[in-house]
């Protein structure tokens, strides 16, 4: 008598992906650093980024580097205790501004790599709001593609990151120690783990040390060990089995 699989039967398969792909030159050579000496499968990219069309070249090169899109509306950061908009791409309080925005870089990604992403989530996960969500779930849905947090398939841990729930500065988060801990308490099926590495420790950013920590701990050789021996699977994103829609059906959605 054949037995029957559980969810405890399937393999840990980790997707690494790299967010603000494109963002810099510096951020390229560090999430390029963490894919050729760590572990990094996925990126997603920046279109509107000044380095974009430069990470769009690497990924072309690297056929199972999976790259999806970052999709950009805003920045926000977090200042006495509340999130305060710094820049506006569009207003968040207009629907068909958002979609016609979030449209017009889908286009520009294919434009730039010539395939539609591979997978859909956004910068300081704006993809959450209530004007945003729905164009995006209709977009992965007619790709066939993961839409990060929202998947039947992938599940998101976004614990990796520098930062405490207070929005100060934990280097901790991000140190191979954390890292080894995070990994045995994986769990079977496939999860996206976001990380944000790069060079540029000089980025006007509030989070720019540790990215420089990020790519340190990716690519110390403590990690991709502890991923063999805890017989981890490194892939990178695949279609949304559920789905089965066409990628042609998402170039129709977005002339909609």
């Amino acid at each position: 008598m054949l037995k029957s699989s559980s969810a405890t039967d399937l393999p840990r398969r980790l997707i690494f992906n790299a967010d603000d792909f494109g963002l810099s030159p510096a951020t390229n050579r560090g999430i390029i650093q963490c894919r050729q000496a760590g572990i990094l499968t996925s990126a997603s990219l920046m279109v509107r980024a000044p380095a974009a069309a430069a990470a769009a070249q690497y990924a072309g090169d690297d056929p199972s580097f999976s790259l999806g899109l970052h999709v950009e509306l805003g920045e926000w950061e977090y200042r006495a205790g509340e999130w305060v908009q710094t820049v506006e791409v569009v207003p968040l309080h207009h629907p068909m501004a958002v979609r016609d925005e979030i449209y017009r870089q889908v286009d520009a990604f294919v434009k730039l790599t010539g395939n539609n992403p591979t997978h859909l989530d956004s910068h300081q996960h704006v993809h959450q709001h209530s004007s945003v969500k729905p164009v995006m779930r209709a977009l992965a849905d007619a790709m066939g593609v993961v839409l990060r947090g929202d998947s039947a398939v992938v599940r998101f841990w976004g614990d990796f990151f520098g930062w405490d729930e207070n929005f100060e500065s934990k280097p901790e988060n991000v140190s191979v120690a954390n890292l080894l801990k995070m990994l045995d308490q994986l769990q079977p099926g496939i999860t996206e783990m976001s990380c944000h590495p790069g060079l540029d420790s000089s980025l006007n950013s509030g989070y720019a040390a540790q990215r420089l920590l990020e790519v340190n701990t990716l690519c110390d050789p403590r990690i991709r060990q502890a991923i063999r021996d805890k017989g981890i699977l490194l892939v990178p994103f695949a279609p949304e089995p559920h789905n089965g829609v066409a990628a042609a059906s998402a170039q129709s959605a977005r002339k909609r």
